[in-house]
C-alpha cells in the first residue's frame, strides 16, 4: 500500500514538473523563423566586375544615338562615362527595347537606365531613381519667321508631337489651349519626323521635350525659335532596380559632384547650347 502510495506521489511530481516546463516556455513570435533580410551588396556587386552597364534606346538624339561610326554617343553617354571613370569601373552601353526596359533591368541584363528617363510616381514603383539630374521642359518650337508667339497663337495651326511621349500627357493638362488645339494635334512616330515636316513647312509648331528641341535648333541655327510659354516641367533621373540603394546613393554622390563642379553644366551647354542640369 505504501509502495502504490510513494509511486502516484512520484508521478503527480513528475506530471507538475512537465507542465511547469511548458507553461514556462514561450510561444514563437511571427518572424522568429524568418530569414534575415539580405544585405545590399548592389555597389560591391559592380566594384567586383569592375563595370556598370547603361541601357539604353540609341536612337534618341542628343541623349544617346548612334554617329556615322556606328558609335553611341551624346549627352548621357558622356555622363555616364564621366560617372564611371570618377566611380573607379568601367561603363557598357547596350541597346534595349524601351518598352521592356524594366523587365531588362530587373533580369541583370543592365544595372541603370540612363537615357532621358521621366521620372514619375508610376515608375517609382517599378525602380529607383537618382536624384534629378535634368529639368525639362514641353517647348514649343516655330519657324524664325514665324508670327506665333504664345500658346493661344496655335489656334488653328497644324502643330506636330510624338506619339505616346510625355508631350502629348502635358499638352492634354493644360485643358484649356488643349480644347482649342486638339483637332490640329498631329502624331508622329518619332519627333525626328515631326521637326523635319516642320522644317519642310508641313507644319507651323511642334511640342516637344526640351532637350531634344534645343538640339535640333542649335543643329540648324537661324531657322526656328522657342516660344517663352510652355507646357510644363519634369525631371530625369537614372532608374536602377528596386533593391539597388547602395549603388544608388554612390551614384547620387557622384551626381553631385559633377553638378558642384560644373562639370554637369559643361556637358548640358555642349550638347544643347544652354545649361539645364538641375541644381
Amino acid at each position: 500500500m505504501l509502495k502504490r502510495k510513494l509511486a502516484l506521489i512520484l508521478l503527480l511530481c513528475f506530471s507538475l514538473s512537465i507542465l511547469a516546463v511548458g507553461c514556462g516556455s514561450k510561444a514563437p513570435k511571427d518572424g522568429d523563423n524568418q530569414p534575415a533580410p539580405k544585405a545590399d551588396t548592389s555597389w560591391q556587386d559592380i566594384k567586383d566586375k569592375g563595370e556598370f552597364v547603361v541601357g539604353l534606346d540609341d536612337a534618341f538624339p542628343p541623349m544617346g544615338f548612334r554617329d556615322k561610326n556606328n558609335e553611341i554617343i551624346g549627352f548621357d553617354i558622356e555622363l555616364a562615362k564621366e560617372a564611371a571613370k570618377r566611380m573607379g569601373v568601367d561603363v557598357k552601353f547596350q541597346a534595349i527595347s524601351w518598352d521592356a526596359k524594366t523587365d531588362e533591368l530587373d533580369s541583370g541584363n543592365i544595372d541603370v537606365i540612363w537615357n532621358g528617363l521621366t521620372i514619375t510616381e508610376e515608375r517609382k514603383n517599378e525602380m529607383l531613381f537618382t536624384d534629378p539630374y535634368i529639368k525639362d521642359y514641353q517647348i514649343i518650337i516655330v519657324p524664325a519667321n514665324s508670327p506665333i508667339k504664345t500658346k493661344a497663337d496655335l489656334a488653328g495651326k497644324k502643330i506636330g508631337i510624338q506619339a505616346a511621349s510625355s508631350a502629348i500627357e502635358a499638352v492634354e493638362a493644360d485643358k484649356e489651349t488643349f480644347d482649342v488645339i486638339k483637332d490640329n494635334l498631329l502624331q508622329f512616330d518619332t519627333n525626328d519626323m515631326a521637326l523635319r515636316d516642320l522644317r519642310g513647312g508641313g507644319l507651323q509648331a511642334v511640342i516637344v521635350d526640351e532637350v531634344v528641341g534645343l538640339y535640333y535648333v542649335q543643329n540648324h541655327p537661324n531657322e526656328f525659335k522657342v516660344l517663352n510659354e510652355n507646357f510644363g516641367m519634369e525631371y530625369f533621373g537614372v532608374g536602377l532596380r528596386k533593391g539597388d540603394k547602395a549603388f544608388q546613393a554612390e551614384l547620387n554622390k557622384t551626381l553631385a559632384a559633377m553638378k558642384n563642379d560644373g562639370t554637369a553644366s559643361r556637358i548640358s551647354e555642349k550638347w544643347l547650347g544652354k545649361d539645364i542640369i538641375n541644381k
